[in-house]
């Protein structure tokens, strides 16, 4: 059983159960996620679809629709207990569901690690009594989880297999009709209902705070699977700016245009593999930033500057997300050759920190052996 609740964490399970299939093909796969993980195989108990929300606020608002599939995915422990709980990401929401499953006897494997490391730690003690395994995405994170006696291991980020343009920057280009005269910004605000709604109107603002300076820029926005095009992203564009909108190629976008306005989280990550310049933003409710800010003990929240351990990339949090802050950003990137360049050197860094690929399959052959033996057989290792 796999649960994931947002498209990334869907996107890492789906990869995992497709690299099982090919380790030890014929298993049954069911769980809660979105549509990654229902073309890979597994039957969704529960479709994650809008229960992806960030923030105290968010959550409440939301707290009768993630409480119902809690209980339905707890039921389905007890009606059809699998021989492995495979929780991917989704931390609070899959803790519960963990500490059910351990009730009853269930293994569990977490995969990819709270951010305990950013935020509150003390929640290492309470991860490892409902888990039996922890695979991580990022070297630094093995100590954190070993030092607790937790059984870890770290699987590398399953991102650098999958981040990878489909064609040339000159084939990709001419499918998506780009004229190489007019640059391309490419907007990615997210892919949760909150999010757009917060994130959209104000890269509304820094377009067209960037159009008037530079009227030849041709702004891009590459959709989310799953994303409500009808419901969550027109009401919020700007019909002036002529946003060329596309469908199921964003590592496309991304490769081809020559700077982000982009929000945080996975797509920061995906951005620098790809080595694309970016301006990251974010907003949360302003109660959630408020107790978030005094939580936090890390000074980034873009994956590209975490892993990188500085800033390579602007982040534009909060108050600091307007429109001619993200604009000058954007700008700087557009003009400056030299600073261009030199955010792509770092994102290079970035890429060469997150190691050799393999991820999925390194999480399945964990899963393997928890089936198996009931343990990791060795987690010494630090490659996995």
């Amino acid at each position: 059983m796999i649960v994931a609740g947002e498209v990334s964490g869907d996107l890492h399970a789906a990869n995992m159960v497709r690299a099982l299939e090919g380790l030890r093909p014929g298993n049954r796969y069911t769980g809660m996620g979105c549509g990654a993980m229902r073309e890979a195989g597994v039957e969704l108990v529960v479709d994650a679809g809008r229960l992806a929300v960030v923030g105290l606020w968010e959550v409440i608002a939301q707290y009768r629709d993630i409480r119902r599939a809690l209980e339905t995915l707890k039921q389905h422990l007890q009606s059809d207990p699998p021989d492995l709980l495979v929780l991917v990401d989704y931390v609070e929401f899959n803790l519960r569901l963990a500490k059910a499953a351990k009730a009853l006897g269930i293994r569990v494997l977490f995969y990819v690690s709270p951010q305990i490391w950013a935020w509150r730690p003390h929640r290492v003690k309470r991860i490892g009594r409902v888990i039996d395994a922890m695979a991580v995405l990022f070297p630094f994170e093995v100590d954190v989880y070993r030092r607790y006696g937790i059984p870890v291991r770290y699987v590398g980020n399953p991102l650098v297999d999958v981040v990878l343009p489909s064609a040339t920057p000159q084939k990709i280009r001419a499918s998506l009709g780009l004229d190489p005269d007019r640059p391309p910004v490419a907007l990615l605000p997210g892919s949760r209902s909150g999010e757009l709604r917060r994130h959209l109107p104000i890269m509304m603002e820094a377009c067209r705070w960037l159009r008037q300076r530079h009227p030849q820029i041709r702004f891009v926005m590459p959709l989310a699977p799953g994303v409500d095009v009808a419901g969550d992203v027109a009401p919020y564009l700007d019909p002036s700016l002529d946003i060329l909108q596309v469908s199921g190629r964003t590592y496309d976008v991304m490769s081809v245009s020559r700077a982000l306005i982009i929000a945080s989280g996975t797509a920061t990550l995906e951005a620098a593999l790809l080595r694309t310049p970016m301006a990251i933003i974010y907003r949360v409710a302003p109660i959630t930033h408020a107790i978030l800010s005094r939580l936090i003990l890390i000074p980034h929240i873009g994956l590209a500057n975490i892993v990188a351990g500085r800033e390579v990339v602007r982040e534009f949090v909060q108050d600091a997300a307007t429109a001619q802050n993200i604009g000058e950003e954007v700008e700087r990137l557009l003009a400056d050759e030299d600073y261009h360049r030199s955010v792509v050197a770092a994102l290079i860094e970035v890429r060469e920190r997150l190691g050799e690929g393999g991820g999925s399959e390194k999480v399945a052959r964990m899963a393997l052996e928890l089936i198996e033996h009931g343990h990791l057989l060795n987690t010494s290792d630090r490659e996995g």
